[in-house]
């Protein structure tokens, strides 16, 4: 499967053709759904062999369409850890993994023989990343959630929304992806930097509320200065600002105006013929506040959105349209990016976003359907062609 040609302007960076940055890292993912899965992917597409191992019943039972995305770029392995059989070929893998992932309740790899005491044995170099709501450790270590959860425990929910509304919910998962995802990455490469110089291993716990949680500099730095976060529409990047707001455009689209540096304003207010403006930039009051904002509204409803994309194109303001998925990937910027592969059968994938010299991403493999590989896996493991079959007989592996 060969995504089509990037625009020329989104060739690799100056200098001589390199291996993947993660050419010869092997990484045996236990994960399922979003967060896990997600992290396991920016390794494999940094050029990881993933290793998708799910259970002989219900697998990774994400939706199709998410999926399909997450899990391109992997192998895929079908393996029942609650028989011996199973375990042992876990353990015949770890012998030659460099990461484990795991997303499981604490407690539930040790249980099954698998936790990262007994696979650090095996190999004391293996980094092993426990991805889990709340981490190993904790009151609520045990406990079930989701990414509503997270950031709402963390406070982050509730630094998000309208005034006087509930916290807004997204559909870009926040917690589970900065949180989760990218916090996993991080201490994955930290470990794996150092098991490289010292030949041992890790265990990494990662929670995502932590994660979400150490984020949240910028409500922290209100609590530090005033005793309390700003309320939802009263901070700077909240709306408490004209100069830094979404207006709504004739057709009904939204404007997002982040003038927030006095030159980006001022440009912005000679551009649209309102020079008048300029001395309005940041109104001490509220009332001047509203003010502004009534104006702004005013003019800005006074077009569509087509209208102001079009007439701001290329004044560097600050100022741009807020755009839908499916137009923001025909957007030019994306595009010259290389970041949306399209697939023959019409689907879009969204490319790796570390751009770096001497490499160049690439979509090596689909998502594996489950246990599509298992028998190469295991083969490069040394298992015969009829041990694998014992194992499949048996239910250990599918």
């Amino acid at each position: 499967m060969t995504p089509t040609l990037a625009p020329p302007d989104s060739a690799p960076l100056a200098g001589p053709a390199q291996a993947a940055p993660l050419h010869g890292v092997r990484v045996l993912d236990l994960t399922r759904l979003l967060p896990g899965p997600m992290c396991t992917l920016h390794l494999a597409d940094l050029g990881a062999e993933v290793i998708k191992i799910e259970d002989t019943g219900a697998g990774d039972y994400a939706a199709r369409a998410v999926r399909e995305l997450v899990n391109r770029n992997k192998q895929g392995l079908c393996l029942d850890l609650k028989q011996a059989a199973g375990l042992a070929v876990l353990q015949r893998l770890v012998r030659e993994a460099d990461v484990l992932v795991e997303g499981f309740r604490p407690g539930v790899m040790a249980r099954l023989g698998a936790g990262y005491p007994a696979l650090a044995a095996i190999n004391p170099r293996l980094v092993y990343c426990s991805l889990t709501g709340y981490g190993q450790t904790g009151p609520l270590r045990d406990a079930a959630g989701h990414d509503l959860n997270y950031a709402g425990l963390a406070g982050v929910a509730e630094q998000s929304g309208q005034p006087g509304q509930p916290p807004a919910l997204s559909n870009v998962p926040v917690a589970d992806l900065l949180g989760g995802s990218m916090t996993a990455v991080m201490g994955i490469l930290a470990a794996l930097f150092d098991a490289q110089r010292t030949g041992l291993g890790r265990h990494v716990d990662i929670a995502v509320a932590d994660g979400v949680l150490a984020h949240a500099v910028l409500p922290l730095a209100a609590v530090n200065t005033q005793g309390r976060t700003s309320p939802v529409g009263q901070g700077k990047l909240t709306g408490a600002l004209p100069c830094y707001a979404v207006y709504t455009a004739a057709c009904g689209g939204h404007l997002a105006v982040a003038a927030l540096e006095k030159k980006f304003w001022d440009l912005f207010c000679q551009h649209v013929g309102r020079p008048e403006w300029q001395a309005r930039h940041q109104p001490a009051t509220p009332a001047g506040c509203e003010q502004m904002r009534a104006e702004l509204q005013a003019l800005i409803g006074s077009q569509p959105l087509a209208w102001w994309a079009e007439h701001l194109a290329g004044v560097d303001c600050c100022v741009t349209p807020i755009l839908k998925l499916e137009e923001a990937l025909e957007h030019p910027q994306f595009q010259a990016r290389g970041m949306v592969l399209q697939q023959p059968e019409g689907q879009r994938q969204l490319a790796c976003p570390v751009r770096m010299s001497g490499y160049e991403f690439a979509l090596r493999q689909p998502a594996p359907r489950p246990g599509e590989h298992t028998d190469p896996v295991l083969a490069q493991a040394g298992y015969s062609a009829e041990e694998i079959e014992a194992l499949r007989a048996q239910g250990a592996v599918a």
